[in-house]
């Protein structure tokens, strides 16, 4: 017995020694089971970016205000035993005093619903057309209306499905933008150093001393108002961007500063190497984990400012839908009496940025050497 664990030990530690640097960081990363859970959440939600339509059950701009807020109409599996998806069917009455449409769930009424069912046409990735939907009414005549309706009668769960494509492409988006200057002005500043590095340090100053949210409502505001959604889209991704890269760039500058004078980087030198190439091909490799997780980090940051500037209504606007959009119908305190599901979007935000926090914290443990 104690030769078989000798072996198991000696070929552990075999397998461990020829292994690469990003297969170790796997390994680590994989024993945080909360951050492995979060990483599998975040995978369902980008295919949700990908592919929204698929997920919704009917346009998320059909407005019909005789069904303003219609409650959550929850999927029930099981019917008498049997698997028979159904959601209780929705029962409306004037109240006389107020003359407003009141609705009521009437579980004695079921509405019969299908999974992987057609539905509405649409567009897989602009590729080609397709009608398949992960959920759909058994009647195509019927609507259904899985987290509510808002005060226009549209659907609340197609619309969220739309503002997280928006919201988590704008943070990815961003923090790509954001890393890619961190990167190229960081590392200019910390391996030519002299006058560039004067002038990058005093523009990373300049920005960080300079309170973030009025930058924020500055440059949005500063937006031409006739500008199309996608414009607006592009426009907020690039102020994020231009406002986030500051911290990372930082980084970068003290650790070129202390690689540039590496044995490697002198004989690269000595090689011939342009000084791109040593930047891309020798320095970056060596932190290229610690960008990873500090972007990670960054993520959920630049999706709480994307929702903040459009719930204000200086980011992205309506008729475009985003996370922040939808969180504009809860600003009524009266409104939110009547429909407190229209704050779901808020929780998706929430999880999403644990989940995105989560994920970091496991890349940053695993990425560092000196962790257990």
């Amino acid at each position: 017995m104690s030769a078989q664990v000798d072996t198991t030990g000696a070929a552990a530690e075999d397998r461990v020694a020829v292994a690469s640097n990003w297969r170790l960081v796997w390994w680590r990363f994989r024993r945080h089971h909360l951050a492995m859970a979060s990483a599998v959440f975040l995978i369902v939600l980008y295919i949700v970016v990908l592919l929204p339509d698929f997920f919704a059950t009917q346009d998320p701009e059909r407005t019909d205000a005789r069904q303003a807020f219609i409650p959550v109409q929850m999927i029930h599996l099981f019917d008498d035993g049997a698997l028979a998806p159904w959601v209780p069917a929705i029962v409306g009455k004037r109240n006389p005093v107020t003359l407003r449409m009141e609705w009521q769930i009437d579980p004695s009424r079921k509405v019969r619903i299908h999974f992987f069912a057609p539905g509405p046409k649409w567009r897989v990735l602009g590729l080609f057309e397709t009608n398949l939907h992960l959920i759909a009414p058994a009647d195509p005549k019927q609507r259904i209306f899985l987290l509510g309706s808002d005060r226009l009668g549209r659907d609340q769960w197609s619309r969220i499905m739309h503002g997280t494509q928006t919201s988590m492409t704008v943070g990815l988006v961003a923090v790509a933008l954001s890393v890619i200057l961190g990167i190229v002005l960081g590392g200019i500043s910390g391996y030519v150093g002299g006058k560039t590095d004067q002038v990058i340090q005093r523009l990373i100053e300049l920005l960080q001393s300079v309170p973030t949210i009025p930058i924020w409502l500055a440059l949005s505001a500063a937006l031409p108002r006739d500008w199309t959604p996608i414009q607006v889209f592009f426009a907020i991704t690039v102020i994020l961007s231009l406002v986030g890269w500051t911290t990372l760039g930082r980084e970068v500058r003290g650790r070129f500063l202390a690689l540039r004078e590496e044995d490697f980087v002198l004989a690269a030198r000595l090689a011939g190497c342009s000084r791109a190439r040593i930047i891309l091909r020798h320095m970056m490799p060596t932190f290229l984990s610690h960008i990873i997780a500090t972007s990670s980090l960054a993520i959920p940051v630049m999706i709480i400012n994307e929702t903040s500037l459009s719930f204000l209504g200086l980011g992205i606007r309506p008729p475009a839908i985003s996370l922040g959009v939808l969180l504009q119908e809860a600003q009524n305190i009266q409104t939110l009496a009547l429909a407190p599901w229209l704050l779901i979007p808020g929780l998706v935000v929430i999880v999403s940025v644990l989940a995105f926090n989560l994920v970091g914290d496991g890349l940053r443990d695993a990425a560092d050497p000196y962790s257990q």
